[in-house]
């Protein structure tokens, strides 16, 4: 019987040299869509197939993708004490997504190179 598939793995550390000058200082994955990052749209989609375990393979300077995923609780305070519950409810969505984990990259060696630095995350389990 075939394993299901849980763990998802998104190559996110590249340098996203086509969208420059946008990304010399904001990775290209936390360009806004309309009112969310694009990589937040990403790991939704992959939530609602079931894939909660996230891998993220992030390069250097992509650690807004990592503070997008955690908790801000002075923020969270904040809103709360103004009774802004939707605001909340949207800053604390994002955070609790799915099991998030980042791995770096290190030396930006490719595709291939950033899926099989998850490997010791992902085993001899199936992914997308």
């Amino acid at each position: 019987m075939p394993q299901p598939v849980r763990k998802v793995v998104i190559p996110a550390a590249g340098f996203g040299t086509r969208f420059l000058p946008a990304t010399k200082a904001l990775p290209k994955e936390m360009l806004p869509v309309v009112d969310k990052p694009a990589i937040q749209y990403v790991v939704e989609e992959a939530v609602s197939a079931g894939l909660n375990d996230v891998v993220m393979i992030i390069g250097r300077n992509k650690n807004a993708l990592e503070n997008h995923f955690d908790r801000v609780t002075e923020l969270e305070l904040a809103l709360e004490e103004k009774g802004d519950k939707k605001r909340l409810h949207r800053v604390v969505e994002s955070s609790e997504l799915a099991d998030i984990h980042f791995l770096r990259q290190g030396d930006p060696k490719g595709l291939g190179h950033a899926v099989l630095r998850a490997r010791r995350h992902v085993g001899n389990e199936p992914f997308a």
